[in-house]
């Protein structure tokens, strides 16, 4: 009969043995998984270059041929990962549970997630792609009849903003819906197409495929959307009542006669100008480019490099949005814009470059897979920390663009134009979210109808009696760039949260309301070691966390914008 002392030494020896069985499968497991990645990096990163350059030279020139080289390079970007012997080797190993370096783990969390999602049918996932290529092409070359004149967006809302003819208005804003029915069948096969290859890896439908695949439970982002519907309500409505009274006044019409196209902006996603405050004046004269050149570098974020490579200005068949670009994740960062001197391109420039320097100055020496922003809403985030800018007085006083004078006579008219930007955003955000969950849970729909009660219901905005066309085709985002619109708002928490963070803590300034972070290179010291530098070696809350002491919350936006 074994003694107490025998069994605890059994037992001592039992566990130390179980100890070394598992040391010895972590090590097994995680040198087999360093090289497959090995493998991996060499055979993706040219093949994700040329699929970049393929898209960026085909957004610039509008070409056929040009886009047929993007359809060709995502092709083989698509095949890589659709390779099911890898997906089969990420799968054993992400379920052995063996790999404990937080780094791999990262690695292997985005892997198996890339693979997963192209292990569907290759053909439907070919054919996906070709539907995406088709119709961004007819996104890119569509241009808008005015007058019997070809106008481009641009000029579409530079009519919305500035004319107070009824007639002229409508005609502009009917104008840029006709791409509606031009792709919207292609928008709804791409849907059903989506929602095949999602159910084929197991999920409901593609809108919960995006959000679980890119680190987000729908449940809680259907509770945030909640949340932030009941916190923006009533300011809105409030709001919605002095836009009204403001536009009847202009328009000389009953506030009951107002229409879509009576708010400055054809999806009324931007607030209209009902302050007298007109910050397009002040960016007439200015050059925007060297004014966001400027502004970065003072902060210790140089953009000279990424400007050299950026396209800035239209041109015929050119993507007539704008967007940033990471062609390598070895730093060659490009931001494609269409500028004109006005508020909106220097709001939106400044977007840009807050995604360009995000990109420019992740870890280099991070693994390939971890070279990317901790999430979409992110680097979202940051773009509209810097975007926000371009409506604030104390930034323009210190870029040199208003007197001190003017600064004060226009603080309070500007922080109210934010403000209600701000709300305007958020209650369009509501109806992309919640109109494509429905769109994926159910493309068979009326989808024009749907569209339209949302509008309705979270913009206050009045349909046109007996309207029935798709337009809710005619925004880009739908067939582009799916299931990711409600990042912008996710975006706009964090920003808030960022700045009052940096606020407080890295300049120490008292006023919450009216900074700009110009010539402070502690702004962009803070943002590169805490923010950008860390990539996605981290979940993205986990990030939040360590830069600002707090995971997301959205009581930083409500301080801000709400209360």
């Amino acid at each position: 009969m074994k003694t107490t002392q025998q069994r605890l030494t059994l037992f001592i020896a039992g566990a130390a043995m179980l100890l070394s069985s598992c040391e010895n499968q972590t090590m097994k497991m995680e040198n087999k998984l360093n090289e497959f990645i090995i493998g991996y990096e060499q055979r993706v990163e040219p093949l994700y270059t040329e699929a970049n350059l393929a898209y960026w030279d085909a957004s610039i020139s509008g070409k056929s041929e040009d886009w047929a080289r993007a359809e060709e390079a995502q092709l083989k970007l698509t095949e890589l990962h659709a390779n099911r012997e890898d997906y089969v080797f990420l799968k054993e190993i992400k379920e052995s549970g063996a790999v404990k370096d937080p780094v791999l783990v990262r690695q292997l969390h985005a892997l198996y997630n890339s693979y997963l999602y192209n292990q569907a049918d290759i053909e439907k996932l070919k054919e996906k792609i070709r539907l995406e290529t088709e119709v961004e092409q007819k996104y890119s070359n569509f241009r808008a009849v005015v007058g019997g004149k070809s106008v481009t967006d641009n000029e579409i809302e530079e009519i919305l903003k500035t004319s107070a003819n009824n007639e002229l208005l409508k005609e502009a804003w009917l104008a840029h819906k006709n791409i509606g029915p031009l792709v919207s069948g292609d928008v709804k096969k791409l849907a059903q197409l989506r929602n095949e290859i999602a159910r084929e890896l197991g999920f409901a439908n593609y809108h919960e495929m995006s959000l679980k695949l890119d680190d987000q439970e729908p449940d809680d982002v259907n509770k945030l959307f909640d949340e932030l519907d009941l916190l923006t309500r009533d300011a809105f409505s409030s709001l919605k009542d002095d836009i009204d009274a403001h536009l009847a006044r202009r328009l000389n019409i009953r506030k009951e006669e107002l229409m879509p196209w009576h708010y400055q902006n054809r999806f009324f996603q931007e607030a209209p100008r009902i302050y007298e405050v007109d910050l397009d004046k002040y960016y007439a004269s200015q050059d925007i480019v060297e004014l966001t050149r400027e502004y970065f570098n003072g902060i210790g974020l140089d953009i000279n490099d990424m400007l050299e490579n950026s396209d800035m200005y239209e041109k015929p068949g050119k993507n007539q949005h704008a967007y940033c670009i990471h062609i390598d994740r070895k730093g060659d960062v490009r931001v494609l814009c269409n500028i004109r001197p006005n508020y909106n391109w220097m709001n939106t420039n400044l977007h840009e470059f807050g995604h360009a320097v995000y990109d420019k100055y992740i870890d280099p020496s991070l693994p390939f897979v971890l070279r990317v922003p901790a999430h979409t809403f992110t680097t979202e985030a940051i773009a509209m920390i810097f975007g926000r800018f371009a409506s604030n007085p104390k930034w323009m006083h210190d870029m040199g663009i208003i007197s001190q004078d003017e600064m004060g006579i226009i603080a309070e008219e500007s922080f109210s134009s934010l403000r209600l930007e701000q709300l305007v955003f958020s209650r369009w955000s509501q109806v992309m979210y919640r109109f494509e969950k429905a769109l994926y849970e159910n493309p068979e729909q009326d989808l024009n109808a749907l569209w339209w009660n949302l509008v309705e219901t979270y913009q206050l905005l009045c349909k046109p009696d007996g309207r029935d066309e798709p337009d809710w085709a005619t925004k880009i985002h739908v067939a582009s760039y799916p299931c990711y619109y409600h990042n912008y708002h996710l975006g706009e928490l964090l920003a808030s949260q960022l700045y009052f963070y940096i606020t407080e803590h890295i300049i120490g300034a008292q006023d919450l309301r009216f900074q700009s972070f110009a010539n402070q290179p502690e702004v962009g010291a803070y943002l590169k070691e805490k923010v950008f530098l860390p990539g996605s070696r981290w979940y993205w809350n986990e990030m939040i966390e360590k830069a600002t002491g707090e995971k997301l919350t959205a009581k930083y936006y409500a301080r801000q914008f709400v209360y």
